[in-house]
């Protein structure tokens, strides 16, 4: 069945994912298996995303009592696990409103929206630029893709919407030269996941406070990867001694459940007034629910601390596998968002190792060509990982013999 439905599925769906040939009918915590049972560790996570891995106890029944009493109603109304949400949130952070929607590029596409409108109110129609950077990923949407730094997303759905710049990444002398008094926004990962697992340095954070504060532009960071706990602290941005505007978050906040949203500070929030942006299932009851009960579990100190006990496992297994085999030029990231990065000579290679990977028994991912990409639960048992870099380390040992042959 599982080969069947790999094959099936071009002839009815856009065929632009290049899916892995392993086809999962059930997960249990960090574990996926096939129609035959097959077992396979997760390292990817969903891309992010299950951070309580799979079938967690608890989001089966936020969502299952959630179900019973109401789906979906509409913004027209206010409903009980939206304000739950919304108010945690609030609460656990130095934020003051929330926009709740269904995924991360809406939660992009709605903070740049809010950063010009509030632009264009408060200062005039000058006030509209955006400013990103060079090998960035901020989502799909024609909007979004064009905020992000990288050519090869967007380059063929030109003409590109207007007035956004990018600069060079952690490069303080290029922030300088294009924040000014036009510029509405400045949009930046901590990390750059997509890019390669990169982190922001703190001289170039501060940099970017110190010019957002001079020429009245809004700071969003894009935590729609390292945010609710990835890092090892709530938001990536508290490993840092600033305070952004404006965060978007997703991926996690769900745990697997789509939901999106921004967190803002009350000065900005007039950037949106009723009626000037929206969403239809954004907020709803079920996925608030669902949100909820994922927040609850990452906010703790137990959870939190748990993320760098396994980061430190990860980093041990990984530096052992590196010494036998001699492929990475650099172990990298925080908290549990780690990236391998390939040699020069095996440039180009991540996603053949993924497949490997997946061959062996254990998902991975790409962050680029160059780099492999480590995302499991942030509550996965110590057990699974030593399981799962053995299986890693079997497709890393098949990788290396057939560069000798």
């Amino acid at each position: 069945m599982s080969v069947n439905l790999r094959q099936e599925y071009p002839n009815y769906f856009l065929d632009i994912y290049g899916q892995v040939d392993f086809v999962p009918v059930r997960g249990v915590g960090s574990r996926l298996y096939d129609i035959k049972d097959r077992e396979v560790i997760d390292f990817a996570g969903g891309i992010a995303v299950n951070a309580l891995g799979h079938a967690h106890p608890k989001m089966i029944e936020a969502l299952t009592t959630q179900a019973q009493k109401l789906w979906h109603v509409s913004n027209i109304m206010v409903n009980q696990p939206a304000v739950e949400l919304g108010k945690a949130l609030v609460n656990a952070t130095d934020f003051d409103k929330v926009f709740i929607c269904n995924s991360g590029t809406e939660a992009v596409e709605a903070g740049l929206k809010l950063a010009r409108r509030y632009g264009l109110v408060n200062f005039g129609t000058h006030k509209h630029k955006i400013v990103s950077f060079k090998n960035s990923f901020h989502g799909r949407t024609l909007f979004a893709v064009s905020a992000g730094g990288q050519s090869k997303y967007s380059a063929d759905f030109a003409p590109l919407p207007t007035g956004i710049v990018h600069g060079e990444f952690n490069d303080l002398a290029s922030a300088e030269e294009l924040i000014d008094d036009t510029t509405a926004v400045v949009i930046v990962e901590v990390i750059q996941a997509e890019g390669g697992i990169i982190k922001a340095s703190t001289e170039f954070l501060i940099k970017l406070r110190e010019l957002c504060d001079k020429h009245q532009v809004i700071l969003m960071f894009d935590e729609v990867q390292t945010g609710i706990g990835r890092t090892g602290k709530l938001f990536a941005y508290q490993h840092y001694p600033i305070q952004p505007d404006m965060i978007s978050i997703a991926k996690a906040l769900g745990g697997g459940f789509p939901i999106g949203a921004i967190l803002l500070k009350d000065k900005f929030s007039s950037g949106f007034t009723i009626g000037s942006h929206g969403t239809t299932f954004g907020g709803n009851p079920l996925a608030c629910a669902v949100a909820l009960s994922v927040f609850n579990i990452i906010n703790t100190p137990e959870t939190l601390a748990g993320v760098i006990q396994r980061k430190q496992l990860f980093r041990e297994q990984l530096d052992k596998l590196n010494q036998e085999f001699n492929l990475f030029e650099e172990i990298r990231g925080q908290g549990l968002l780690i990236g391998a990065a390939l040699k020069p000579q095996y440039h180009g290679r991540a996603r053949e190792i993924m497949n490997l990977g997946f061959a062996h028994g254990v998902a991975l991912l790409n962050a680029s060509p160059n780099v492999i990409r480590f995302t499991p639960s942030l509550i996965i048992p110590e057990e699974d990982i030593v399981l799962g870099m053995s299986r890693f380390k079997a497709a890393l040992h098949e990788f290396s013999t057939e560069q000798l042959s």
